[in-house]
């Protein structure tokens, strides 16, 4: 039987989160997901009188094809790709995984060269499309929640389908407030982390480029960096679990860096020059996602969260100049089952164990 909440979800993609509209070329990317979700993106798109055009991906082909990887065949993929991406005028991913570690024997040399040719393709996406990406629920990401799989299906409807246009006044307040802000001191247990925020601007997340969303995010000033950061969420990067990952700054850059897997860390962060700089700064407030389950695009958005996240900027938004092919959200929970924490703007509480305490943004508590 088919579930009218997959078509629901598809016309707030199309109508809401990209916008689309009459002629408008529409990429939809879908990886490891049922003939059912394509098929509602494509009935949503031609409904205001878009283009819709299909690509269909299973992971363990796309495993297979990054062992046997080499350049001249990611350069020719590339460029076909970024081909079409120049005359997409919107692009919706969907990515489910049935294996969320199925990527995790791939040779990170391979790994590290496919991320650099597809650097291109996803600057211009970020940059030059209205764009966005979202998982697709799965039995392995309800094992990941810890819930059935029924319960995580409706834990993922009620998350993706929230009203984020109402939570927008104060999103943007937030956003008024980080634009006016220069220094940042944020603690927490492990946690002693000072840095500037000085003419970067902020960018309020309100369900238009990822789903679920709730977050408001910039960078820091590159080198501006200082002290120490522990996050408590388990992360998944390149098909490889890491857990208690603690980094420490000097001048903006990470000059130590633990883990429970140290020397897989390390071999990310030393994957260019800008992977042990700092490309982005969030505060995460969606009241639905309240536990982590190694999944970036969820986890990143947990109430009473920040990320903190080494590699790339934005480039064009919220831009400090740093550039990398690593791009890794990793995320600290401030609420008190958490060990608590406080986040300050120029020298006044903002965030205390994850709750916001000036009035304009206590409708995102």
């Amino acid at each position: 039987m088919h579930d009218p909440r997959i078509d629901q979800l598809a016309r707030q993609l199309v109508s809401y989160s990209t916008q689309v509209k009459k002629g408008d070329r529409v990429w939809i990317d879908c990886f490891d997901v049922p003939a059912s979700v394509p098929v509602a993106m494509i009935r949503a798109v031609a409904a205001v009188g878009g283009l819709p055009i299909v690509k269909l991906h299973d992971t363990t082909v796309s495993r297979e094809l990054m062992i046997h990887a080499n350049e001249e065949q990611y350069e020719l993929l590339a460029k076909n790709n970024l081909d079409l991406m120049l005359e997409t005028d919107c692009y919706i991913a969907v990515r489910g995984s049935n294996n969320i570690t199925e990527n995790c024997d791939v040779p990170p040399e391979k790994m590290q060269m496919v991320m650099a040719k597809l650097r291109a393709l996803q600057n211009e996406r970020v940059n030059n499309t209205r764009w966005c990406v979202l998982r697709w629920p799965t039995s392995s990401m309800a094992q990941q929640a810890g819930m059935s799989t029924e319960a995580f299906e409706d834990f993922f409807f009620k998350v993706c389908l929230l009203d984020y246009a109402a939570l927008m006044p104060a999103m943007d307040a937030l956003k008024d407030l980080m634009d006016k802000t220069e220094k940042v001191h944020i603690k927490g247990p492990g946690t002693n982390l000072q840095f500037s925020l000085k003419s970067m601007g902020a960018i309020a997340c309100g369900g238009r480029h990822n789903i679920p969303d709730g977050e408001v995010f910039s960078a820091p000033v590159r080198d501006s960096v200082k002290g120490t950061v522990t996050y408590n969420a388990p992360s998944i990067y390149q098909g490889v679990a890491f857990d208690s990952i603690k980094l420490e700054f000097k001048k903006g850059k990470i000059v130590a860096a633990t883990s429970n897997n140290t020397k897989a860390l390390n071999k990310i962060l030393d994957s260019d020059e800008g992977a042990r700089f700092i490309g982005e700064f969030a505060i995460g407030f969606n009241r639905e996602i309240k536990e982590p389950m190694r999944d970036i695009l969820f986890d990143e958005k947990i109430a009473g969260s920040f990320h903190f996240t080494p590699g790339q900027a934005y480039e064009g938004i919220a831009d400090n100049g740093n550039r990398s092919q690593v791009h890794w959200d990793m995320v600290c929970i401030q609420r008190p089952d958490y060990g608590g924490g406080e986040i300050w703007f120029d020298g006044k509480l903002i965030r205390k164990d994850g709750k916001f305490v000036i009035k304009a943004l206590e409708p995102l508590n």
